[in-house]
């Protein structure tokens, strides 16, 4: 496998629409204010938050279960260009992006720093090859302070790495479960 830069990023987009909406370069400021970066970067590409949320809410005192998963654990917040997440908690959200990703390429998303450094982590799951949709984002406060989330702005960095050779069975070939996801997606089993 080998990492994939920005120039190879750049080609996939623009001929497979493996990211759309797509920016091709490093984008740092938005109408004349300092923002959170996303675009194309040299080795990855860093993807951005939508105004749609889900912050995971103690109210109903259920207990948290993948296989039995309670939708009114988590209170809707849309339409704003940040969320806040209540100490020791998370919040679910959605990509601005949609990816089609190719049968020979997986992907691996990090945190950006400028979380990371505020005790907010972001975690996504692999890209598996043949995915397609829009990426759910997990984001858990790890403080003991309420923290804010921006929406429209960076939050993690997807890194592409190609396979020397194509994979036998892929994400799409097994009727993946989070195949074609539109909006926030919640834990299916």
């Amino acid at each position: 496998m080998t990492i994939k830069s920005d120039k190879w990023i750049r080609r996939m987009a623009a001929s497979h629409g493996m990211i759309e909406p797509f920016e091709p370069s490093l984008v740092r400021e938005v109408n004349g204010n300092k923002i959170v970066s996303y675009g194309t970067s040299s080795y990855g590409y860093d993807i951005r938050c939508a105004d749609d949320f889900r912050v995971f809410t103690n109210i109903n005192s259920t207990i948290v279960d993948p296989k039995n998963f309670d939708p009114s654990s988590f209170v809707e917040v849309s339409g704003k260009n940040y969320c806040v997440i209540p100490p020791n908690s998370f919040a679910l959200a959605r990509t601005v992006e949609y990816f089609r990703i190719p049968r020979n390429v997986l992907t691996v998303c990090l945190g950006k720093s400028t979380y990371a450094r505020c005790g907010i982590i972001v975690n996504v799951t692999p890209f598996e090859p043949e995915w397609e949709g829009f990426v759910t984002l997990e984001f858990s406060n790890t403080t003991p302070l309420p923290a804010k989330i921006y929406a429209g702005e960076g939050c993690a960095q997807v890194i592409f790495f190609e396979a020397d050779e194509v994979c036998e069975t892929s994400y799409r070939d097994r009727g993946g479960k989070y195949q074609g996801q539109v909006g926030v997606t919640l834990p299916k089993i």
